[in-house]
């Protein structure tokens, strides 16, 4: 089930993003398919952005936005909570996405009653995965549904204080919280 929705959620964004965009109020610059040039440069990309391969645009999805937060492993716990991550890694960088998970975790463990506090490094690896893991054993199938809305909310109140600190990113934010309110596993948007 992971690689289907992998898949799908890769296509979502690159459909979404569409082709190249240089937008004068966008600070990543220039894009093809959701991908800047700096990351496409990482991966080993030299050409002209309006020429990048959509081939590279799904593997750079897979390898740093998916793989980066082990969503392999969390989609095994919740298809929500893993395609909210990687969306949420996809517009503010792995790492984020990573730090709010932990962040979460952490006080939702009932002072270390169900599972000792983790670092909240930006880094998902075995402890984070085994803090969730506990969580999940803790509170079931609804308490992974308040945690994956609540990355949400973490994300839109981030995303508000982009805005708030600079008046350029306006141009942008009602498409970033629409993007966040209307993302679902099913592709039918929250209810």
């Amino acid at each position: 089930m992971s690689a289907s929705l992998k898949s799908r959620l890769v296509s979502e964004v690159i459909d979404r993003e569409g082709g190249y965009v240089d937008h004068p109020a966008d600070r990543g610059g220039p894009t093809r398919y959701g991908i800047t040039e700096s990351v496409a440069r990482e991966y080993g990309y030299t050409g002209d952005m309006r020429e990048m391969p959509i081939a590279l645009a799904r593997e750079i999805y897979a390898d740093r936005y998916w793989h980066s937060l082990r969503l392999d492993e969390i989609v095994e716990q919740d298809e929500s909570l893993a395609a909210y991550l990687f969306d949420y890694g996809v517009n503010s960088g792995p790492r984020r996405a990573a730090e709010t998970i932990q962040r979460l975790l952490n006080v939702l463990n009932r002072v270390e009653r169900d599972y000792d506090d983790i670092a909240a490094d930006g880094a998902v690896g075995p402890i984070t995965l085994e803090a969730l893991d506990a969580f999940a054993r803790s509170r079931g199938r609804s308490g992974l549904g308040v945690l994956a809305n609540a990355v949400n909310a973490l994300r839109i109140e981030f995303m508000v204080s982009i805005a708030e600190s600079r008046e350029s990113q306006e141009a942008f934010t009602f498409g970033w919280l629409r993007r966040v309110i209307d993302l679902s596993p099913t592709g039918k948007g929250l209810t």
